[in-house]
Parts: structure tokens; sequence; C-alpha cells
């Protein structure tokens, strides 16, 4: 049920994060290695990166699958980024709202992505509907459960939370309201990332001091990858990684300190 990835780090191509690695997300588009739910993931995509000195992200997302887009490849080679947020989708319901339904998501200078479903949508987010101002329902970018989180964590976002709040209590929110639900909510600024693992797998590697990626899974063998337990949430920069229990909001959060072998040179790729 979709893959995703963001990373922050040294400015990359973006087909070195997407397309050369041997596991990349271009091609857990057909051949996911830990995808719980779903084979293929061809129900559209999304890129989003940000550029030296400009806060608000760019996009370019479609409706297709990643693998038949003709402009992909030339997009990839040449545009740079040290912030990025992709994504590939399957969807719950293929064809609905073409690329707008496509993550990543985005207002000002914030990029989300929603890995999972709402179980039971839309009848199960009933409960929640007062939770949001009536234009922020009239504003959605899609008719999608995604589109319906998103809206979720933008208003928490709006009233001054810090991301990992922004997205925790919606996933507690929505898991109270449809049990069944998969919840793995991917945020980022351009400078942070924050992350839920709620119901699919998601893992993350880090370098302090130099990059930090955030994926729904490995997208090469290294052994720096660490899997991020499951209802957990995840709070990352370029300096390293936080985690600490959703079902818990007030532990400590724990840094990451379990990483095998020494990182790899400067000079090389971060990936």
């Amino acid at each position: 049920m979709c893959r995703h990835l963001a990373y922050l780090g040294p400015e990359e191509p973006l087909g070195r994060l997407l397309a050369e690695p041997p596991h990349s997300l271009l091609r857990q588009s057909w051949a996911p290695r830990r995808q719980r739910h779903g084979t293929v993931n061809a129900d559209g995509f999304g890129i989003g990166w940000y550029a030296p000195g400009d806060p608000v992200p760019a996009r370019y997302r479609r409706a297709g699958p990643i693998w038949a887009d003709l402009s992909f490849a030339d997009l990839a080679r040449v545009v740079r980024s040290g912030a990025v947020l992709a994504a590939v989708r399957d969807a719950t319901l293929a064809g609905a709202d073409a690329e707008a339904a496509a993550a990543p998501f985005a207002s000002g200078r914030w990029l989300f992505s929603h890995n999972g479903v709402i179980a039971g949508w839309p009848d199960a987010a009933a409960p929640l509907l007062p939770a949001l101002p009536p234009v922020e329902l009239l504003s959605l970018q899609a008719r999608t459960d995604s589109a319906f989180v998103w809206a979720l964590v933008l208003d928490r976002l709006r009233s001054g939370e810090a991301p990992e709040r922004a997205l925790g209590e919606p996933v507690r929110l929505l898991a109270r309201a449809a049990p069944a639900s998969r919840l793995n909510l991917l945020l980022t600024d351009g400078d942070t990332i924050a992350a839920t693992a709620w119901g699919d797998s998601l893992w993350y590697r880090t370098e302090p001091g130099r990059c930090t990626v955030v994926a729904s899974e490995p997208y090469d063998d290294d052994p720096l990858w660490r899997e991020v337990p499951d209802r957990t949430v995840l709070t990352a920069s370029r300096a390293g990684v936080l985690l600490a229990p959703l079902e818990h909001p007030a532990a400590s959060p724990t840094p990451d300190s379990a990483r095998a072998g020494a990182p790899p040179s400067p000079k090389e790729p971060c990936r």
C-alpha cells in the first residue's frame, strides 16, 4: 500500500536517491521487498524537493506508474536537492482524482505522504469530521483517505503544534475510530523529518551530521539501515534520529545509538 522516502543531506541528483540504488523507490514501484499489503505501486507517484534559498518545495506528480513516465529519467538526472520527499502509490480506489491524489501533498514549506489506509473509509472517518473547520474539508486536494489525513495533520501544524505531535495525535484518533487502519505518515519541511510507523514497515539510515533517510523499506543492503518499531513516532534531521512510542506520548525519545559499522567517507554519496 504505497512506498515513500524522505532524505536530508548533501545535494544529490534525484536519480541517485530514487533510481540508482539496487532496491530504489523506482524498483519498489513494481518489486517491493517488505510491502505487507499490495504488490505493485502503479497508481501514481510524486516527488517533492527543495531548492537552496527557497523554503517552498517544488513538486512533480503523475497519475500513472513511475516506470512509464518518459520525463522522469531526465528530471532525475539534472535536478539536485538536499531535501526530498517522494512516493509511489498503490491506490485504494485506482484512478480516483488522478495526480491530485498522488503524494506528496503540500502546503507552504511542508510535504506529506501517507502509506496505508483508513479502514472503512469514508464512514469510519465520520467521528473526526468535527475536528476540522469546514473550509479545510472543502479544500481537500482529493477525495481520498490520504488527503483527509493530510488535512488533519495540516490543521495541527497551522495551530503551531510540533511536527511529531501533528502526526501522532491524528494517528491515535484514527486508530481509535478505525482500529484496522494503517497509518505510516511522512512529513518534512526541508530541515526536519517526522514519521510514524503504524501498521506497515518503516526504516531509517543516518550518518549524524551529514545525512538521514527515512523510507518504507531500505533501498540497498547497507548495514546502517534500522527498522522503526511499530507504533512509533520518528523525528529526524541531518544530525540524527529520535524515536518515541506513539501510544505513550509523554515518554522520552530514544536517540539513534545502535548503528553498525563506521560511516562512509564524506566524499561518498549518502546512499
